[in-house]
């Protein structure tokens, strides 16, 4: 490779590998993915460097690193419709002991959605509806650690309840998936 042309690559890597990056990230919603998509674009932007025919480079890798995200899915897509893979899922002989990977997931994005609604609650409300329904706390018990009576407990607890089913009906979030 001629020395200009090496370091015309050079600094088109140094420019655009980092929005590349952000890019893909965004698209996968995995960093090891994205960084090896970044690769791969840079890959075959080197291979078809020849066969560029000039203007912006800036979407034309873009472009490269869209079709390669979309390789990429396909390929993963296609391991899902392999006859295997549903027996696999099937039979308790297989089953790991550290649980199945999609309901490990849901149950990720479930509290992380659970937590980003409790955020968006003020601190009173936020308080006794997690001392109540992570920590189980009684009525009595959460009195006495928010310094309440036990009719203003149920009245904040209802009232935060009822302020935590809005937000999430305003953010589209169905109870059922919460």
């Amino acid at each position: 490779m001629k020395k200009k042309r090496r370091d015309d690559l050079e600094l088109v890597y140094v420019n655009f590998a980092k929005p590349l990056y952000f890019y893909l990230l965004k698209l996968t919603g995995s960093a090891h993915t994205a960084e090896e998509l970044v690769q791969e674009t840079f890959y075959r932007a080197t291979l078809s460097l020849d066969l560029y025919a000039g203007g912006e480079v800036k979407s034309w890798l873009f472009k490269v690193a869209r079709n390669a995200y979309l390789d990429e899915w396909r390929k993963r897509k296609r391991w899902n419709w392999l006859p295997f893979y549903d027996t696999l899922t099937n039979s308790s002989e297989f089953i790991s002991p550290y649980g199945v990977p999609d309901e490990a997931l849901q149950t990720k994005i479930t509290r992380e959605t659970v937590e980003d609604l409790l955020a968006l609650l003020p601190e009173n409300y936020r308080s006794i509806l997690y001392l109540r329904e992570f920590e189980e706390f009684t009525y009595e018990e959460i009195a006495l650690a928010l310094d309440l009576s036990s009719s203003q407990v149920k009245v904040n607890l209802y009232r935060a309840r009822k302020r935590f089913k809005q937000l999430a009906e305003k953010l589209g979030v169905t109870l059922e998936e919460v």
